[in-house]
């Protein structure tokens, strides 16, 4: 028998740090861009989740070819390839050896190259290249002009925060096993979780009305003057009835969301969240739940109700590292939940919202196993 062949390399996103993965999330959540923006960002979080790709296919509803080409254009290009004009590529006015010793040196601070100034201007970026013998002769005009097609302009320079917690990659380490059990990449040991929810609170959740999207017709010479005006939503500054929180959960294994609306977000109300995932499963059957380390989550010195439930119920409770909420997976599901369930509607109570919000989770978990649905989902390959 001959030797097996290489195993294929995994297609995954570069490792993020936690500025990225925070900026994805609010893509994400806030969603006021394209519909093509959140979808590829929200295929770029998943990977760097640990979420193998013809598994993100099946939770985004695309091909898996699909989702490998936005994760190689990420790779590339970072948050460009996100947004609906990236078309990839680079035009040849200038050689690629060219082109990629302009973009290092340009993104470098002149201080690197021993010249008296800490800012490159247009005009000293592009003689300091003609002298160093980068290129024959450019404008800085013309400089602009590769910058732009390059992808780098010219921004303020901020500051950016790394997690200090001091058992980051070990909470990682273990969220991102517990990841790899779901997928089925891992064969948990006996005394391991069998199933591996997501929890995390969505909201709050007001009955101001939301702005989103609708099909209309054009304007413009395709204006047809019988039309009827576009349908508009009233505009309020006022918050009245106060607010909800949606505790949410999303089910790894079985590809199920669960989501229960409170009126508040606390301990009590945690916990009697994590009682009802417990019991979609036998009591033999170890469970985990990632979250984040909001309070209402943690056990304290002086509350050890999180930990003594969860030791007592054959539970165990994965955090993610501080500042590192990204990690949850469930940040992906809230999404689609926003989009189809909150954008564009004007509830006159939360009995109201929250029936609406109840009615998608039913009709999102009814339709992840409807295979054809899949079938013909990928083949239109949206994203």
């Amino acid at each position: 028998m001959g030797q097996p062949g290489p195993v294929a390399e995994r297609v995954r996103v570069r490792e993020l740090d936690d500025d990225e993965g925070k900026r994805l999330v609010r893509i994400i959540r806030r969603g006021t861009g394209s519909v093509v923006t959140w979808r590829r960002a929200q295929m770029i979080l998943l990977s760097a989740q640990g979420m193998p790709v013809p598994k993100i296919a099946e939770v985004s509803f695309t091909s898996a070819d699909r989702v490998r080409d936005v994760i190689h254009n990420f790779n590339a290009d970072g948050f460009d390839s996100l947004y609906p004009k990236y078309a990839g590529g680079r035009p040849k006015t200038f050689t690629l050896p060219e082109r990629r010793e302009i973009k290092k040196i340009a993104k470098s601070a002149p201080v690197e190259h021993d010249l008296p100034f800490s800012t490159w201007s247009l005009t000293k970026l592009a003689e300091f290249l003609v002298a160093e013998g980068v290129v024959d002769d450019i404008s800085h005009e013309g400089l602009r002009v590769l910058l732009r097609e390059e992808g780098v302009s010219f921004q303020k320079v901020k500051t950016w925060k790394r997690s200090k917690d001091p058992d980051y990659a070990v909470k990682k380490a273990r969220v991102e096993h517990l990841y790899a059990i779901a997928d089925g990449e891992v064969v948990p040991d006996p005394d391991e979780p069998q199933a591996i929810f997501c929890l995390d609170e969505f909201g709050p959740l007001n009955l101001q009305p939301h702005p989103g999207r609708q099909w209309a017709e054009r304007g413009g010479k395709h204006k047809d003057p019988d039309r009827q005006p576009r349908r508009r939503r009233r505009a309020t500054y006022t918050r009245p009835h106060g607010v909800r929180h949606l505790f949410a959960a999303y089910d790894l294994g079985r590809d199920k969301l669960y989501g229960h609306v409170k009126t508040t977000k606390n301990r009590t109300k945690f916990l009697e969240f994590c009682r009802y995932l417990r019991t979609l499963y036998p009591a033999e059957v170890r469970i985990a739940i990632v979250c984040d380390n909001f309070s209402p989550h943690l056990t304290t010195k002086k509350c050890q109700r999180v930990a003594g439930w969860a030791e007592a119920n054959n539970v165990e409770i994965a955090y993610t590292p501080t500042n590192s909420s990204w990690l949850n997976r469930i940040e992906a599901q809230f999404t689609a939940l926003r989009y189809f369930a909150l954008d564009g509607t004007d509830h006159g109570s939360h009995r109201e919202q929250s029936s609406m919000i109840r009615r998608y989770i039913i009709w999102r978990n009814k339709h992840a196993e409807d295979r054809r649905l899949r079938d013909i989902v990928n083949r239109a390959n949206v994203a």
